[in-house]
């Protein structure tokens, strides 16, 4: 079972969509993210397998959830550097936001 100092182990920050393209290579539909994390973290790659819900155009300028303290993950020829966290839903995937625009960077706590 995890303990509540596992979970504040976990770097959780919000950052902004600023492309998104279909990752031809991956296993299971997925796109390739580039977020902006804001100038702490910087701008970071992730591999994520949204394309249910999603189109890589309506995820541009989208602020996302995204633990950024793993290790990066070879995925095929990319390296997702974080992991944007969401639910698995009927639908599908759906992405975990912010209820209102906040700053990138700023920290889940």
């Amino acid at each position: 079972m995890a303990t509540f100092d596992d979970f504040m182990k976990l770097d959780i920050r919000v950052g902004t969509v600023v492309e998104a393209k279909i990752f031809e290579k991956a296993r299971r539909p997925a796109y390739k993210l580039i977020v902006d994390f804001g100038s702490e973290i910087g701008i970071k790659k992730s591999s994520a397998q949204i394309t249910e819900v999603y189109s890589p155009e309506e995820l541009i300028g989208k602020q996302v959830l995204g633990v950024v303290n793993f290790p990066p993950r070879q995925i095929a020829d990319f390296m997702s550097e974080v992991l944007v966290l969401g639910t698995y839903s009927k639908q599908g995937v759906v992405l975990i936001t912010p209820d209102n625009k906040v700053e990138n960077g700023d920290k889940l706590g």
